[in-house]
């Protein structure tokens, strides 16, 4: 649901955006892709005076990663799909720009780990047959606030290059349902307890993700 909601969200901006070339003037309205730390995906931009523009996108971006956590091997399938919208501040006229903004986050890692040997949980040791197979879901705020500097280009009409780094703030990552499936213990009272002190040592492990880096390159046609 958190993931239609943002594909939904996304759309929505890129659609108002594109409601709007009655507001455009010569080369005020760009549109094209963006792609770097946030994801890939379409961009809108609307620059209605020199000094100020406002932009919307929606970026999307999987791949996978595998991390140990107290001699466990986890893998963790990183989901990425955000929605922007930024507000572009150009102080000497030209391509240079600040820009601050925020994102509808929906960002998540599934993390799954089958132990094959005896793994320690809790300050309890389990075998594998007691185990079974670790799952659980990493996720950050619904949403983060963003700020970078970057170059968008001038209001010439055609094809214009950007660029852009900062910082997004998406909080704290907390991890929901770990759980051990398929095991002797499943269900037992004492895994269970052991889990939840699992849950915090990821959450240690992944603090350091609660800024992440912004670097994204942008391709843009200017009308």
């Amino acid at each position: 649901m958190k993931t239609l909601r943002c594909v939904a969200l996304g759309f929505a901006c890129l659609a108002t955006f594109s409601a709007a070339p009655a507001l455009a003037g010569d080369g005020t309205l760009a549109v094209g892709v963006t792609a770097g730390t946030l994801g890939v995906g379409p961009e809108l931009s609307l620059r209605p005076a020199e000094k100020l523009g406002v932009r919307a996108s929606v970026d999307w971006l999987s791949f996978s990663h595998d991390t140990d956590v107290d001699d466990i091997n986890y893998n963790g399938d990183l989901g990425m799909l955000s929605v922007g919208a930024m507000l572009d501040w150009y102080p000497f006229d030209g391509g240079f720009r600040v820009s601050a903004g925020g994102r509808w986050n929906g960002n998540d890692i599934a993390l799954s780990a089958t132990p094959s040997n005896n793994v320690t949980i809790g300050g309890t040791t389990y075998t594998p047959a007691e185990i079974g197979r670790l799952t659980g879901t990493v996720e950050a705020n619904p949403f983060a606030p963003v700020l970078t500097l970057g170059y968008g280009g001038d209001l010439s009409r055609g094809f214009t290059f950007g660029v852009e780094a900062g910082v997004m703030y998406q909080g704290a990552p907390e991890i929901k349902n770990l759980q051990a499936r398929g095991g002797l213990l499943e269900n037992d009272p004492g895994l269970l307890g052991d889990l939840e002190d699992e849950e915090q040592r990821i959450e240690n492990e992944v603090d350091a993700y609660q800024v992440w880096p912004v670097l994204q390159v942008m391709l843009m046609y200017r009308f």
